[in-house]
């Protein structure tokens, strides 16, 4: 080894061992296990060719490892803080047999020292590129005979595998497979980042009989799910008149008669505030949550550079469309104070309807669910679905139903 490498390999020690320093202060790791791992494997190994170290060892960095030929990204190593998390929740143990849906190699790794000699880690991707990419980085990296990498559809499950006392899910999943959960265990864990009305969480579920019950629940993001379980948004253009847009993505549900709404952003906007604040720095994550599963018309908004949407600050990408209005989600400064008051500002001619949707659900989400973690349940089709908790709001899904308990 020349002095190059020997002084990168030092460097890398250190910044891991900060890293976990770090994601220890931050309570992504809490048990000794989960710790030993991320201490032990190398991640800039698996990293792309020159990733600088500071980027492979920083807390909240995801890292693209292959894009689709739109530019797209289809294949990351995900941030160091949701993997810490994802394998918490996991709740794993020496001997277990582990699947991992959604391939990179440096999550299998991990996987692998967790589960120990004893254990068995089988890591699937619909994707051969990230298949080959992976097996070779966990062969050169001393872990090859301890996982099995295949190239699979894990909507359709692994056949001749399991069953697995934990299923971890990489990638933005809209629905659970039946496939997957008949490869899962009695009490296993099945933690997947779940995309409910385009808002996904990353919910660590435990079996129970023929439903499963949440037990974690994190924030995060993930490249969408590839193959027959991918479930992409429908776009609406909305035009600004200069030739740019404001899309807005709809999960499921798309309003009747969205035409209605072509040539509104060239009105007169207005605005409707809530009197709700929230102070600087502080996280309103379920705010979001709360929209997705209460607000009709909810849809996620992007805006084109050159709008004056995309140029406005204090501005959040989430949407509410009512007849021919259309609003989006908005803070202002509170006088006087630290800290910001929500509200929405909206377009058309029952923009200020539209508007007034969103403010009623801020309120209603101050009330009853501000600083109250969600408890998830998902049902399966052939479930018993008369044992859903009566204040439980659902959500239909493709092979089931999921349902929210805010108190």
């Amino acid at each position: 080894m020349s002095q190059t490498d020997t002084d990168v390999a030092d460097r890398a020690a250190e910044l891991r061992a900060a890293l976990v320093s770090d994601l220890r202060a931050r309570g992504n790791i809490t048990s000794e296990a989960v710790e030993a791992a991320v201490r032990r494997v190398p991640r800039e190994r698996f990293m792309p060719a020159g990733t600088d170290l500071n980027v492979a060892y920083a807390v909240d960095n995801s890292v693209v490892t292959k894009r689709n030929e739109h530019g797209v990204a289809i294949s990351s190593v995900s941030a160091a803080y949701i993997q810490a998390r994802m394998l918490e929740q996991a709740e794993l143990a020496p001997g277990m047999t582990v699947l991992e849906v959604g391939s990179g190699g440096l999550n299998a790794a991990y996987l692998a020292e967790i589960v120990g000699p004893g254990g068995r880690v089988v890591s699937v991707d619909i994707d051969p590129d990230v298949t080959d990419r992976a097996a070779a980085l966990l062969e050169v990296n001393g872990y090859g005979s301890r996982v099995r990498v295949l190239v699979a559809d894990a909507e359709h499950g692994v056949p001749d595998e399991g069953p697995f006392d934990a299923i971890i899910v990489t990638v933005g999943a809209w629905d659970i497979a039946p496939a997957l959960l008949d490869q899962l265990a009695e009490g296993g864990v099945i933690v997947l980042p779940l995309i409910m009305n385009a808002v996904t969480r990353t919910v660590g579920f435990r079996r129970d009989g023929d439903h499963l019950i949440s037990n974690s629940v994190e924030v995060a993001g993930f490249v969408p799910m590839q193959g027959d379980g991918a479930h992409p948004d429908r776009v609406f253009l909305l035009p600004d008149g200069n030739g740019r847009h404001v899309r807005l993505l709809f999960d499921s549900d798309v309003p009747d008669h969205l035409d209605r709404l072509d040539g509104v952003l060239a009105g007169e906007r207005c605005e409707v505030w809530s009197g709700v604040t929230v102070a600087s720095g502080v996280s309103f994550a379920d705010l979001h949550l709360w929209f997705a599963w209460f607000l009709p018309g909810f849809c996620r908004v992007a805006a084109d550079d050159g709008t004056d949407l995309a140029a406005e600050r204090l501005w959040f990408p989430y949407g509410v469309v009512y007849g021919a209005g259309f609003a989006y989600l908005a803070l202002q400064p509170v006088p006087e104070g630290e800290g910001f008051e929500f509200g929405a500002r909206a377009f058309g001619p029952d923009g200020e309807r539209a508007a007034a949707a969103m403010v009623e659900q801020i309120r209603a989400w101050d009330r009853a669910g501000r600083d109250v973690e969600p408890r998830f349940c998902y049902w399966p089709a052939d479930s018993d679905h008369a044992r859903i908790p009566a204040d439980a709001a659902v959500m239909d899904k493709t092979h089931g139903v999921i349902s929210i308990s805010w108190s």
